[in-house]
């Protein structure tokens, strides 16, 4: 069930935090660095409200875009302040 109401996703959802976008904005640059994805969508973003969720380390078997620490959630995802999509 996907439902996209004004900046909310709601599915399972995966949150990564791009480190190679917050070492650029510290020489300045001003891009976000929270990546939601879900099976449909990719969202850049610097803000995100979700009630439940957890922290995944998984150095052995990591998602199929190559990250080894993620967010992951069921619950709605609330996109707060400017996307980036």
């Amino acid at each position: 069930m996907i439902m996209m109401m004004r900046n909310y996703i709601n599915m399972k959802t995966y949150i990564h935090v791009n480190q190679h976008n917050i070492k650029a904005n510290n020489k300045g640059a001003n891009k976000p660095v929270l990546t939601v994805k879900n099976y449909k969508q990719n969202i850049k973003c610097n803000e995100v409200k979700f009630t439940n969720g957890r922290v995944i380390y998984s150095p052995d078997k990591p998602l199929s875009c190559g990250a080894k620490v993620w967010i992951q959630t069921e619950d709605p995802v609330e996109i707060v302040g400017d996307r980036y999509d």
